[in-house]
């Protein structure tokens, strides 16, 4: 027994070493109470008040969400921004054509007036955070049902924003953490003027596109930059010409010294989503029900893309986005899997719930906790069926085809009518028709329908008969079984499908448009398909996935109280965060060993001429045999790209690396595919990111694009002024 509680103490302290070491995404609200000492002792020489103060400009004023969904910080006194290609990559599309082509060609404003205005595109950045659990759970029965506790939290995050003090043009948002244990607010100010200032060609910002995606050794400039702008004052403004760069109220120094194996880094930014504290059944859902279906349709989904792209090149740019963004999950679903195998994660994952259980058992003061780990298996189990059922139409029918917009445009509009009104109606169905044209630009039904009949075959050959809709089997009955005549009359018969039948549509008055829709065979498809989700599919889901939420946010407070040696981290949610660690190499397999950084000479060396993913620009094979870095080489040799321990995610692209010393020393842009599970498993030992080195950037922008009145706005440290002066 003795030697039992031994094992069990020494297997505890084991285990919690392993998940606590360069681990996490933490607030920096709460950096100098949990982190700062820890990071000071990897070798941070700033405070946690250097990185975030709202007394002082700090880190965090340079920190941009970017649209939303990416990255960005602010790198010169003049608001210029530094993000990912991959993230500005839309934008630079929308002004891309086949006469003017900046996504082949790339793009470098040579002064302000050049800059290119991106329309929707904006700029946040945290003005502060607060803690308002109280408030927000003022009310809420510790007992109550899901359903109910959101509402009322819904309620009362209505009643506590306009209370949060801040300026009239700063925005609020509250977000949960903690699996909704806590909430915190955020007051955010949202610049709504960005434009586009450089970018270079895909063939060096997009270069080893998919083969490459998600893996080391990696030899990508994955950047571009913007610019925000402000109006009065230096306050958030709409576009207007007069509007003038922002002045912030910190910006990141870039350092020229570059990294060495074990080196702090930092990186700082707005991780997407993450699962962390999943147990061994709920990980094993997603890794073993989910993800292949994930990734056997999307596969399917490509393989046609990448045919017709390779055929053709305004197809190219038509699908280059639509493309990326489809395959870039498709890997990481791939690398997330063969993390999880290799590293033997469900079997850690039980681990965890066993020395859970263990502790409960072990203190009478845990015994409400004794059920918690059963229940969620349960829970897991019994909605396995119906979220493998639903996962199937979403990647068949919705994620993976352009249909379901024209569908979700029609459908808007129903709901703008019944809404608001005929008068709202009538402005949204005029706009929709003088778009008609603009709307099919990036669209090819051809393509979409033979994407169509290639996933709803292999929809109906997985999914049990049982969940597939009744419309969607006559439909198929009706031509006899054959999905390519289903499709066929489905695409060639909607009004959805064309941009003269759609503008003829939207010039119908509203009963004509009515009618003519409801009997629109797109739209019946789609929504007889809403009508069995709402009412079947998706309620059954719900229903589990309710009691799942309400029994993983005790978990997770059983874990807090259950374990008090241990620092947890909240996991993502697309608010701003600080995760650190170390320059390091890895070994992915046995026999291999990455090193830790990348050069030039690796572009050279997967040179492919004419390739669309290896290509190399003449000028950048010039600037390599000439050896011709300026001062941003080292030892004769072009540093591009290193990787680190940071814990990172989607929405961390285009978050900078930062040094011990608060400068900026790379750009994240992505992870190493074996670690692409750290979303839910995070492992040291080899969940990496990946950075493009500092060096590199200046060197584009500088020797490559001749922009070097972008470099003289920044601030450069650890430069050697004689190598400074320029050719």
């Amino acid at each position: 027994m003795i030697k039992r509680s031994i094992s069990l103490i020494l297997f505890s302290f084991l285990l919690l070493v392993r998940l606590s070491a360069g681990e996490g995404m933490w607030l920096p609200l709460l950096l100098r109470a949990l982190n700062e000492k820890e990071m000071k002792s990897m070798g941070m020489k700033i405070s946690a008040e250097d990185i975030y103060s709202i007394n002082k400009g700090s880190l965090k004023d340079a920190i941009v969400h970017f649209g939303g969904g990416c990255t960005s910080e602010i790198i010169s006194p003049q608001g210029l921004l530094l993000t990912n290609h991959h993230c500005g990559y839309g934008y630079i599309q929308s002004h891309s054509s086949i006469e003017q082509n900046l996504l082949r060609d790339g793009f470098w404003a040579r002064n302000h007036a050049e800059e290119l205005r991106c329309e929707g595109l904006t700029a946040t950045l945290i003005v502060r955070m607060e803690d308002v659990t109280a408030q927000v759970l003022d009310g809420v029965g510790p007992t109550w049902k899901e359903n109910d506790r959101r509402n009322r939290i819904d309620e009362n995050i209505q009643k506590i924003k306009p209370r949060i003090v801040r300026l009239e043009d700063q925005d609020v948002f509250i977000r949960g953490f903690y699996n909704n244990n806590q909430y915190f607010a955020f007051v955010t100010e949202v610049f709504r003027d960005v434009r586009l200032v450089g970018t270079p060609p895909e063939a060096i910002g997009k270069f080893g596109a998919d083969t490459d995606n998600w893996v080391w050794p990696r030899h990508t400039g994955d950047f571009s930059l913007f610019r925000i702008y402000a109006g009065k004052d230096n306050r958030p403004a709409p576009f207007d010409p007069a509007n003038k760069p922002y002045v912030p109220k910190h910006f990141l120094p870039i350092s020229l010294k570059g990294v060495r194996e074990g080196d702090f880094t930092m990186v700082f930014g707005f991780p997407g989503r993450t699962n962390q504290y999943l147990t061994r059944e709920g990980a094993r859902q997603m890794v073993e029900v989910l993800n292949p279906v994930r990734i056997a349709q999307r596969d399917r989904a490509l393989k046609i893309m990448d045919r017709k792209m390779r055929a053709d090149a305004g197809t190219k740019i038509q699908y280059a986005p639509k493309y990326a963004g489809i395959a870039n999950a498709w890997k990481k679903w791939i690398g997330e899997n063969l993390g999880m195998r290799i590293t033997g994660g469900l079997d850690r994952k039980a681990e965890q719930d066993s020395l859970f259980q263990a502790r409960v058992s072990a203190d009478p003061r845990f015994a409400p906790y004794a059920n918690l780990v059963a229940d969620l298996e349960d829970r897991y189990r019994r909605l396995e069926p119906f979220a493998h059922a639903r996962e199937y139409y979403l990647e068949t029918f919705h994620r993976n085809l352009d249909l379901v917009d024209f569908y979700q445009m029609v459908s808007g509009l129903i709901n703008t009518y019944e809404g608001r009104g005929e008068e709202a109606f009538d402005k949204r169905r005029k706009e929709i028709r003088d778009l008609a044209t603009a709307y099919y630009r990036d669209v090819n039904m051809d393509i979409d329908q033979e994407i169509f009949v290639s996933l709803g075959k292999e929809f109906y050959a997985n999914v049990n008969p049982a969940f597939i809709y009744s419309h969607f089997r006559d439909l198929l009955e009706r031509h006899g079984g054959d999905m390519d005549r289903m499709a066929a009359e489905l695409y060639s018969s909607s009004l959805l499908t064309r941009p003269d039948a759609l503008a003829a549509l939207m010039d119908k008055p509203y009963a004509e448009w009515i009618r003519a829709v409801r009997e629109d065979p797109v739209v019946k498809f789609y929504e007889e398909m809403k009508f069995y989700l709402d009412s079947d599919l998706n309620r059954m889901c719900s229903g589990f996935e309710d009691e799942i939420a309400e029994l993983r946010r005790s978990h997770m407070a059983a874990l807090i109280e259950v374990f008090p040696e241990r620092r947890f981290y909240p996991d993502a949610n697309s608010t701003l965060r600080v995760t650190y660690g170390k320059v390091e190499g890895y070994y992915p397999k046995d026999g291999v060993h990455y090193l830790n950084q990348t050069y030039l000479d690796g572009v050279m060396e997967k040179y492919v001429p004419g390739d669309y993913e290896f290509d190399v620009p003449k000028k950048l094979q010039q600037l390599y045999r000439e050896k011709d870095y300026g001062p941003y080489g080292e030892n004769g040799k072009m540093p591009l790209a290193f990787i680190g321990s940071n814990h990172t995610t989607g929405g961390n692209s285009g978050s900078p690396a930062i040094d011990a010393h608060g400068n900026l020393v790379g750009l994240n842009f992505d992870r190493v595919w074996e670690g692409t599970m750290s979303d839910i498993n995070y492992d040291r030992s080899i969940c990496r990111n990946i950075m493009v080195d500092a060096r590199y950037i200046l060197f584009i922008i500088d020797k490559f694009a001749g922009a070097s009145w972008l470099v003289d706005e920044m601030k450069l440290v650890g430069l050697n002024k004689k190598l400074r002066k320029r050719k």
